[in-house]
């Protein structure tokens, strides 16, 4: 395919909004950063700050078209986020955090919010997603322990959570090494002396 051919390929558009039960799952809009943030302190602690991954997101954006948020009477009830990474010389993502308000727990809101999230990600050409997590919840959607192997995340980490999704046959398939962060980062304002 020729660069003008390649060039007229339109991106793919999303629905708006998705329905699950109630709840409006959508892009995440900038008026959700406090929510969010509510949502990820109850969901996880002030020790969310302390993990692994938290390496790889700090001072970077989220994937743009790739973060989500749930809702329902205008609250925010659930959160996905997708990272840019280098997983040992293969493009991927990281996944998370995946955070679903106590009030919704059980209701395969997290579930959607997965779906919605990979299929996106399959849909804008990404072709592998990486995580760490629970393998009985993540493995359902193609989570493999096998597809990490190889890998390694900087700080500690319980390998035996350090999962892998190939969205591509063989995307990982020579990926050994250090998983670093890729994505662009975050403009920070700089404040001016009065």
């Amino acid at each position: 395919m020729t660069l003008m051919a390649a060039a007229r390929v339109p991106a793919p558009v999303f629905p708006l909004v998705v329905r699950h039960d109630g709840v409006s799952l959508r892009d995440e809009r900038a008026s959700d950063l406090r929510a969010r943030e509510s949502l990820l302190d109850l969901a996880f602690g002030a020790e969310r700050f302390a993990k692994t991954c938290e390496r790889l997101r700090e001072g970077r954006l989220a994937v743009h078209g790739l973060s989500l948020a749930a809702t329902q009477d205008d609250a925010l009830v659930g959160t996905l986020r997708f990272w840019h990474v280098d997983a040992g010389g293969a493009p991927a993502l990281l996944l998370g955090p995946l955070a679903v308000a106590d009030s919704h727990r059980s209701l395969g809101l997290g579930a959607a919010l997965m779906r919605m999230g990979l299929a996106r990600a399959k849909a804008l050409g990404h072709k592998a997603v990486i995580l760490v997590g629970d393998e009985p919840y993540y493995s359902r959607f193609g989570f493999l322990r096998a597809h990490a192997e190889g890998l390694d995340l900087p700080g500690w980490y319980d390998p035996a959570r350090f999962l892998a999704l190939e969205l591509g046959s063989g995307a990982l398939a020579n990926a050994s090494g250090m998983v670093v962060a890729t994505g662009a980062r975050e403009r920070r304002r700089i404040a001016r002396a009065a």
